[in-house]
């Protein structure tokens, strides 16, 4: 009967253990969880900005090619030959 005892307490023990080690896991998992959560929503507040900061980039090459500087003045060309179709279209399509 002895034995049958301490096989009981040993298998108590190591279910204490198990218990004690899943709620550590547990915790763990739901810090983890937050952590991603937070980290997204930076990258997504970045990804944003990044967008912005690009757009931004665009305009002042287009700025600074229409103010003389030779460095983006093919780019600034191209968009105007751009513009300029477009609004011929237009016009092709109000006089029809």
């Amino acid at each position: 009967m002895s034995k049958l005892v301490e096989t009981v307490d040993s298998l108590e023990k190591k279910i204490s253990k198990l218990l004690h080690s899943y709620k550590i896991l547990e915790q763990q998992k739901l810090e983890l969880e937050n952590s991603l959560k937070l980290m997204q929503s930076n990258n997504q507040e970045l990804t944003l900005k990044i967008n912005s900061l690009e757009n931004q980039t665009k305009t002042l090459k287009a700025a600074n090619a229409m103010l003389g500087s030779n460095e983006y003045k093919r780019e600034t060309k191209l968009k105007i030959n751009s513009l300029i179709r477009e609004i011929d279209q237009c016009i092709v399509q109000l006089s029809e």
